[in-house]
């Protein structure tokens, strides 16, 4: 099944052997685009090769994921997620919208940050049984078709009611990452819209991360992107660009969530 959701973002090292690796974003059926961003899916071959180490930095979103027998509802991760890939495996996965598992469930996606849950408590009984059909299918193998058609199935049957919080966050989320001038959370704020202490209430309530941890989070993902460049692109000029107040300050966000310094990634990637 081919891709037809765009590149991921927040993969830090974005090149394993495709040999060994497949990787597959597919979008939603047009009736659930506003609670689910995509669906996922890694698959692995590396039987006689070394383990692979992936790292990334995470959405402001819920991911269902179905690997090794089980499943799990996930929020956003506040660091560097890493995971050790090895031997054959696969794993499937629903990304929910920012904002969009929230009406699923009605209680603060803030309870799932940093944290995983059983979909059973969550959703209920029924959640299980499609995590029964799903670990049927085997998600080391390419039937990606039929997961998704069961997920779809699912979700259908638990539309949520139309919520005017859903759309006010989401469109806060998509102007967050396509306007790079939204530097801090007051540039959210508009004339009659919500205020400071409101937009707070309601990612925490509905992402699950307040605002300031969104905007960072794109910021930090662009500048990955930017450093895999060649050649990468000049600090102070990079830092400027991304909002912020003077180099430093980039250099001690980005190392203390990636792990390195931006120059250091930057030879990294290179490599």
């Amino acid at each position: 099944m081919e891709s037809n959701a765009g590149k991921p973002r927040g993969l830090l090292y974005p090149r394993p052997d495709p040999r060994h690796f497949e990787h597959v974003r597919v979008l939603p059926t047009e009736d659930l685009r506003p609670w689910v961003e995509h669906f996922w899916a890694v698959r692995w071959d590396l039987r006689g090769q070394p383990p692979y180490l992936q790292q990334s930095l995470s959405h402001p979103s819920v991911h269902w994921a179905f690997q090794d027998g089980t499943s799990r509802v996930g929020g956003p991760h506040p660091g560097r997620f890493s995971i050790t890939l090895e031997g054959l495996g696969g794993v499937f996965s629903i990304k929910f919208r920012p904002g969009g598992f929230f009406p699923f469930v009605g209680t603060p996606v803030s309870a799932l940050t940093r944290r995983t849950a059983s979909p059973g408590a969550l959703l209920g009984p029924e959640a299980l049984e499609l995590e029964a059909a799903i670990l049927a299918t085997d998600v080391a193998r390419g039937a990606d078709r039929e997961r998704i058609a069961l997920a779809e199935a699912f979700l259908r049957a638990r539309m949520p009611a139309p919520d005017p919080n859903v759309a006010l966050v989401q469109g806060l989320v998509t102007r967050i990452l396509e306007d790079r001038a939204v530097t801090k959370v007051e540039d959210l704020l508009t004339p009659g819209g919500p205020g400071l202490r409101t937009l707070q209430r309601l990612f925490n309530r509905y992402v699950g991360v307040n605002p300031k941890w969104v905007i960072q989070r794109y910021r930090l993902h662009e500048a990955a992107e930017r450093l895999r460049e060649t050649p990468p692109p000049e600090l102070a000029r990079l830092a400027q660009e991304l909002g912020y107040f003077d180099q430093a300050h980039f250099i001690r966000d980005f190392r203390r969530i990636v792990g390195c310094t931006p120059a250091g990634y930057a030879r990294q990637v290179a490599r």
